[in-house]
């Protein structure tokens, strides 16, 4: 790590464009979930600093809003293209020691954060309102869309930066200015990835770091304008409340169990590897893992012996080693996975792989990934969010009982299947309770598409033309060519008045 790096650790900041700033607040430790070592320390900001930010920010944003659309979509290629040019290897590795992922996988999300500030910058050139068919002669009458202001972008630890700039992409090149919260878990490499925006505007994008009296005080104050959340399903819920009581638009992610349902038809190599992917992908801490997997009887017994094979090849460690798995971001949460592993055992479910804390591994939260088989519905693991690399299979009769299992959840953010039939496809796109559904492909995403669930699992949508429209307001503005008197003015003649002597008033509009 390069010492500019190594002294941000050591010294608690927050950013305001055009830099790193240090903080008055306290400080707490921040820890490598693999070693348990103290990474560094992040700070806790001030309510003086949040004012002075949000001052500045708001102050920021009224000159950044006046920017014609052309000259903004020029900044953001601007910072795509610092994005692209830049060594984000020290922030790849720090962000695998504060939270545990694997490096390739820390790499990989930096790696992907370019595009989106490219794709919103000619989505907001291209799309800035509508004409609408005038309502009489003489009249022009269209829609435009506005900036809300500042948004406030609350912050998962699991995918700190791309998710951040899925996002704040898209508020900036609405015309707003930015205020990131950062995950507790990953402030350090959040601030340090920021530096990046600092050739934007003077003051246009800052990240204060704090718990969570620091997320309330961002999204209660009356300088903010927008919230984009994501995170469990409890903190959404009272983030979408605080939001609705001050009239704030708001993006709730808020995670899921994701369902998988395996066909008949599937070719088991292929469904088992998809499957190794989908529940264990970073450790099983993605909003969009596979949680639940039912499988048709016809192949059950085959399908589990191919998972189960393919899974074993899974080597568990440190994220800066050669694992595919590495801890859990917390000692919370893996008791939160140990508690439901116990329970669907309790219940009569099977271990067939996993179960336990790896040999060799007790220092630090890791959890071997787990196959349970025999799951059933009263089992807790198959109701909450386990966040974990756990997975919990039930055998179904047939893809009509498969598809009724999947949908019986309080969740519905993603749901995926493995099928070589196209009616099975079609039909699960179409029957499916979720936002997005992936046939053959779980967990992908299209900046153009839009992001978000159904049910508990959210509400509003990142990426696509909808992810812009959370950051936009509409404006409808009906403009005549020359100025006269209008028939329907007041005052009305007599004539259209009722006429108690006689037949009453003439029909007007």
């Amino acid at each position: 790590m390069s010492s500019s790096a190594t002294s941000d650790l050591a010294s608690p900041r927050y950013y305001l464009a055009p830099g790193l700033r240090p903080s008055a607040g306290g400080t707490q430790p921040v820890l490598d979930p693999a070693t348990l070592e103290e990474v560094g320390r992040r700070a806790e900001v001030t309510p003086d600093e949040i004012a002075e930010v949000l001052a500045r920010v708001n102050a920021a944003q009224k000159l950044w809003n006046r920017t014609d659309a052309k000259s903004r979509a020029r900044v953001l290629h601007q910072l795509a293209n610092r994005i692209e040019s830049a060594d984000f290897t020290d922030c790849a590795i720090l962000m695998s020691r504060e939270m545990g992922k694997p490096y390739p996988e820390a790499i990989g999300e930096l790696a992907n954060v370019a595009p989106i500030f490219r794709y919103y910058a000619e989505m907001a050139r291209d799309d800035a309102g509508k004409i609408a068919g005038t309502t009489q002669i003489g009249s022009t009458q269209y829609a435009r869309y506005e900036a809300l202001g500042v948004s406030v972008h609350i912050m998962p630890f699991n995918f700190p930066i791309l998710l951040m700039c899925w996002t704040v992409a898209a508020s900036l090149a609405a015309g707003n200015g930015c205020i990131v919260k950062p995950a507790e878990a990953t402030t350090l490499c959040t601030l340090d990835f920021m530096k990046v925006f600092d050739e934007l505007p003077e003051g246009l994008v800052a990240g204060l770091p704090g718990g969570v009296g620091t997320g309330r005080a961002l999204v209660e104050s009356e300088r903010t304008h927008a919230v984009a959340f994501t995170g469990s399903v409890a903190a959404g819920r009272a983030v979408a409340m605080a939001a609705a009581a001050r009239m704030k638009p708001a993006v709730i992610e808020a995670g899921g169990s994701d369902p998988m349902i395996i066909a008949a038809s599937a070719p088991l190599d292929v469904a088992a590897a998809g499957a190794v992917t989908g529940a264990f992908h970073m450790t099983g801490q993605v909003c969009t893992s596979t949680e639940r997997i039912y499988a048709v009887d016809a192949i059950h017994d085959d399908f589990i012996r191919a998972f189960v094979a393919r899974t074993k090849q899974l080597r568990i460690g440190n994220g800066l080693e050669k694992n595919e798995i590495g801890p859990l971001v917390s000692q919370a949460a893996r008791d939160k996975v140990m508690r439901l592993v116990a329970d669907a055992v309790a219940k009569g479910a099977r271990v067939e792989c996993g179960g336990r804390i790896p040999e060799g591994l007790e220092t630090g939260w890791f959890y071997e990934p787990t196959i349970l088989t025999g799951c059933t519905p009263d089992m807790e693991i198959l109701h909450e969010e386990t966040f974990g690399p756990v997975v919990a299979v039930c055998r179904v009769a047939d893809f009509d009982a498969a598809v009724a299992a999947a949908n019986d959840s309080p969740f519905g953010l993603g749901a995926s299947i493995f099928t070589t039939s196209l009616e099975e496809a079609i039909e699960a796109s179409e029957r499916l309770e979720a936002g997005m559904v992936w046939v053959n492909n779980p967990m992908i995403d299209n900046d153009a598409l839009p992001f978000g669930g159904w049910k508990a699992s959210g509400m509003g949508r990142e990426l696509g033309r909808q992810g812009l429209d959370a950051f936009r307001r509409t404006k409808m503005v009906v403009m005549d060519h020359k100025p006269q008197v209008q028939g329907w003015w007041y005052p009305y003649p007599d004539e259209w008045f009722l006429d108690r002597a006689g037949s009453g008033g003439r029909k007007h509009v």
